[in-house]
């Protein structure tokens, strides 16, 4: 079982993808898949009504949008150099501990909308990581229990114009945060069918060509730890996302680096999560 959502942007429904293939609306028993529906429960009765056959759920075609698989959420926590090869490319620091920050909910987008670059940006660039969907509000939960709060897993993209980020002064995000600036999907994994998060493949190219190509169980600081670091911080509520990180590859790092450009095609994808693509626009 696989969580989606489709529909018109701003009007997605509630599905789920089965074991056959077919994708099945779910709107008829769940409103949507967000905060209320993680609180209530809902991934175990979701489950059952699968096991049950989907009783009431219409089948729907493959050729419909889907957007992101989880309703906009509260917050978006992302987590900056967790890899040591990219940490490195930065050309700063090793970080001792998680480096938190924050995108704006408002750049919640699809697996495959259309990105616009900002207006006068010139430094557009892409990043791959594992996201962590909260099933259970989090507060100061250790280590050993913290994986127990997880609903789910997805493929993230935390676009970023660096000049923004790292030419102008304060905080990181406002090169983090523009429209569209976080797809997330094509679905939603249940954590019960990622036996390890940290030994997945993870990968981008641009127009065809590989970019990056690294491995969660790279992170310095893996899902667990990160999880139960930020619930030190703040309240994870149901529904939240976690951006644990992305490897090295990105244009920033590179000697001449390959901004994505207007028409660039970005495809992303995690082993076992899947694989989503976004065409750049002018802004």
């Amino acid at each position: 079982m696989k969580l989606i959502r489709h529909g018109e942007i701003g009007r997605e429904e509630p599905a789920v993808i089965l074991a056959n293939g077919k994708r099945v609306d779910a709107s008829g028993e769940f409103a949507d898949y967000d905060e209320g529906f993680f609180a209530a429960g809902g991934m175990e009765a979701l489950s059952q009504w699968v096991e049950d056959g989907c009783l009431g759920g219409r089948e729907i075609s493959p050729l419909v949008r889907i957007g992101a698989p989880i309703d906009r959420p509260s917050k978006i926590v992302c987590v900056g150099k967790n890899y040591l090869d990219h940490a490195k490319e930065f050309g700063e620091g090793i970080p001792t501990e998680p480096v938190l920050f924050m995108k704006a909910s408002s750049c919640w987008s699809g697996p495959f909308d259309e990105v616009m670059r900002p207006p006068g940006a010139e430094k557009m660039d892409y990043e791959v990581e594992l996201a962590v969907v909260i099933g259970q509000t989090m507060r100061h939960v250790s280590e050993d229990d913290a994986m127990s709060y997880v609903a789910g897993y997805s493929v993230f993209c935390d676009y970023s114009e660096r000049a923004y980020q790292k030419e102008m002064e304060g905080q990181w995000m406002k090169g983090k945060s523009y429209d569209r600036f976080g797809p997330m999907g094509p679905w939603m994994v249940p954590a019960s069918q990622v036996p390890d998060p940290q030994a997945l493949r993870l990968w981008t190219k641009v127009n065809g060509e590989l970019r990056q190509n690294g491995y969660t169980g790279d992170m310095m600081f893996p899902v667990k730890m990160v999880l139960s670091y930020i619930s030190r911080f703040m309240t994870l509520l149901p529904g939240d996302i976690v951006a644990t990180g992305t490897p090295s590859g990105v244009a920033m790092g590179m000697n001449s680096p390959k901004y994505l450009q207007p028409g660039d095609y970005v495809e992303l994808g995690i082993e076992g999560l899947g694989e989503m693509g976004q065409r750049i626009v002018a802004g």
